[in-house]
């Protein structure tokens, strides 16, 4: 039997989580477009299921700009005080499972080399719910990364359409379980997910021929309709490029970690003045190689989750889709 939840009984649950001291988030319009953001009341939560977010959720567990310590001085001394990380609770609702899987994917990096208890607490204390998705557009290939419409990675439960009235309920951890303890009921229905988009490429094949081409003279014809504004990495699920930055004067101020991008100019610039990736082409190279070939090499896991957000937002269609699948169509078979 499946467990089932009305819209209603959604809504009230809802309603009884946002006077707790835990963050509540979801999808809510603005101006036309849709974002993921804390919500102040149930009537701005949309729970509809073909939705595409224009941000991800990787923003509630790694933030744009985030304190890390502050400095101060007194006389001749140098304070510096580390930041404590949060400590409140956050739900979060209408998770695309193509955003909730980069969740196990960021996990690697902010546990590998050094602990990052930032991170790792933003984690620990995040519960994810996520919505199957109910189609899928021309950018999407969750498929072509090992995903689906209605994959579990990264979410502690699931919620399937079944009507405009009601969703199943799936349960993957116990902080899933914690949420809908008492709010579902045993029901033959069960909900339905998009039909998973075709495969559009061979992901190991694109990795081999990454490896056996380094210099392919396709990067070269593909980036000259990228501008380098970085709104591809800003909007993917699991880009995670960041710098470290004192912000403040001589006598106070405070140690920030901020987003960055590899499609910046500057992100490379050595303090010499060289910079190994003086070109886009060269820029986007190697985020390609990191997703598609490096990344898997050290952590066994693709580096994307087939979301389709970069070529969405690029203001020039490009993205990431397009390149990989040209790069599939020069692989042999």
């Amino acid at each position: 039997m499946a467990h089932t939840i009305t819209r209603a009984n959604l809504r009230q649950l809802v309603d009884r989580l946002l006077p707790s001291n835990k963050a509540v988030i979801g999808l809510v319009e603005v101006n036309g477009r849709y974002f993921y953001q804390k919500v102040a009341s149930r009537q701005e939560m949309l729970l509809d299921p073909a939705i595409k977010p224009s941000n991800s959720v990787k923003e509630f567990v790694f933030p744009r700009s985030e304190t890390i310590c502050s400095y101060r001085h007194e006389g001749k001394n140098l304070i510096v005080t580390d930041a404590e990380p949060i400590t409140q609770e956050q739900i979060i609702f209408g998770v695309r499972p193509c955003d909730a899987a980069c969740l196990p994917i960021l996990d690697e990096i902010f546990a590998w080399d050094f602990q990052d208890r930032f991170y790792q607490k933003r984690r620990e204390l995040t519960t994810i719910v996520s919505l199957a998705c109910a189609e899928a557009d021309k950018h999407c290939f969750c498929t072509s990364v090992g995903l689906a419409p209605d994959a579990a990675a990264g979410a502690d439960a699931m919620l399937l359409q079944i009507d405009d009235d009601s969703f199943e309920v799936r349960i993957f951890t116990e902080k899933g379980a914690d949420v809908f303890r008492g709010q579902t009921e045993e029901s033959g229905k069960t909900g339905n997910a998009a039909e998973p988009p075709t495969v559009k490429f061979d992901a190991e094949r694109v990795a081999k021929h990454l490896r056996e081409h380094f210099d392919n003279p396709l990067f070269e014809q593909t980036s000259l309709r990228c501008v380098g504004c970085g709104s591809c990495t800003y909007v993917c699920p699991t880009c995670h490029c960041f710098d470290i930055v004192d912000e403040g004067g001589a006598n106070k101020g405070n140690r920030v970690k901020n987003w960055d991008a590899c499609q910046f100019g500057l992100f490379t610039l050595h303090a010499s003045g060289h910079n190994p990736r003086s070109m886009q082409s060269a820029r986007q190279r190697n985020r390609i190689q990191h997703k598609f070939n490096l990344y898997p090499e050290k952590f066994g896991k693709i580096l994307c989750t087939g979301c389709g957000n970069c070529t969405r937002i690029c203001p020039a269609s490009l993205g990431i889709y397009p390149v990989l699948a040209a790069i599939d169509q020069e692989s042999p078979e």
